[in-house]
């Protein structure tokens, strides 16, 4: 194998600095990916200057609270989400109505735990989608008191 030439130095140490950067970089971004949970101890997502917690009810239908960027209740009025339920028995779609103030699915999630949710959210309908993926784990951890899928622990 040859020598690599001066050029071929150059292009290697420039593609190491770029990799380093992008590892640097993808880094920082799942660093400020830190799990919030809100005042039920649900899942707190972030819909751009509002707040939905996502909470598993007893009776495995999901109600979804929405709250100000002071973290105070509001009425759901324009946000949209539809849901996905990828359970091992095959995928159920979920469907949103207002209740009470909050968003409540009209169908319950299938039984089991550990399959993913895949959650759309829109803060109003003509809104950019926001994808939310969340595994399904009802137990409660013991440091923080929340149900798994809301776990706001570092480990």
């Amino acid at each position: 194998m040859e020598n690599p030439t001066p050029n071929h130095k150059h292009i290697m140490k420039l593609l190491t600095h770029l990799i380093l950067l992008l590892v640097l970089a993808t880094g920082s971004v799942f660093a400020d990916a830190k799990v919030k949970a809100g005042p039920r101890k649900g899942l707190l997502l972030d819909l751009g200057g509002r707040q939905a917690e996502f909470y598993v009810e007893k009776d495995r239908g999901i109600s979804i609270a929405v709250y100000d960027s002071a973290m105070k209740a509001q009425p759901a009025t324009t946000e949209v989400f539809t849901a996905t339920a990828e359970a091992p028995d095959g995928k159920t779609k979920i469907a949103f109505e207002v209740k009470d103030g909050k968003l409540v699915s009209t169908t319950k999630l299938p039984e089991g735990e550990g399959y993913q949710i895949v959650l759309q959210a829109k803060a109003t309908p003509e809104a950019k989608p926001k994808n939310f993926r969340i595994k399904l784990q009802l137990y409660i951890c013991e440091k923080c008191g929340n149900p798994e899928y809301a776990c706001i622990c570092d480990e």
